[in-house]
């Protein structure tokens, strides 16, 4: 039987993982496993471990680096992912990716890959500075990249259009400081295991698909 793939994706926020692990998890027929998406399947449940990390949150706390862990590998030991699988958002700092080395060797399994698409900073700002919302029904549009036909009005209902606090561009910048102090140290941690590859997030989205893809391949 091959050898189970379990392929890293990193990047800065805006970097596009979320677009390129769901492409990814499709071509190699793997499952995609998000970590923001076990935290909200977790606590939509109410498991042990949702009902843990809800007391961190609700006191206004950080997650521990354990409860995450825990809620990867449970979501790694399911049947669907005998395969492998691609992992977006997780490990998110160096306890993280020892953490998760040290249970995949428990099982004799190991990272197969780690991409990390890169995307300089001021295009990072302009793709999520530019998001527009619409206050009505959710819509979202971007000023440069889809913008609606009407300037500030949903082509969909109508509805005002906004910008979140979270898009705007000086939010958008303490993002990624934070992203360079906890995340960016694992640019160095797998290069140094020689599994990283360096994508360039910059290109289109097609484009950055065929270079992942090939670099998979190779």
């Amino acid at each position: 039987m091959q050898e189970p793939r379990y392929i890293v994706l990193i990047g800065p926020p805006a970097s596009g993982k979320g677009t390129q692990a769901a492409r990814v998890s499709e071509e190699l027929g793997l499952p995609h496993v998000a970590s923001g998406d076990l935290f909200r399947e977790n606590l939509r449940l109410e498991t042990d471990l949702g009902k843990t990390a809800r007391q961190y949150m609700d006191r206004g706390e950080l997650v521990p680096d354990d409860v995450t862990i825990a809620m990867v590998m449970a979501r790694l030991s399911q049947p669907d992912c005998a395969r492998g699988a691609v992992l977006d958002g997780f490990p998110r700092n160096i306890a993280q990716a020892e953490a998760l080395d040290k249970a995949l060797a428990a099982e004799g399994h190991r990272v197969a890959a780690v991409l990390y698409i890169k995307v300089p900073e001021e295009v990072l700002i302009e793709r999520v500075s530019g998001r527009r919302i619409c206050r009505n029904c959710g819509e979202s549009y971007h000023v440069r990249f889809n913008p609606p036909v009407e300037p500030g009005v949903c082509d969909v209902c109508g509805g005002e259009l906004y910008q979140r606090d979270d898009d705007k561009p000086a939010t958008v910048r303490q993002r990624l400081r934070v992203y360079e102090e906890q995340t960016r140290p694992l640019v160095d941690f797998y290069r140094e295991r020689d599994l990283l590859v360096g994508i360039d997030g910059a290109q289109p989205i097609d484009d950055v698909a065929v270079a992942i893809l090939t670099a998979l391949q190779t």
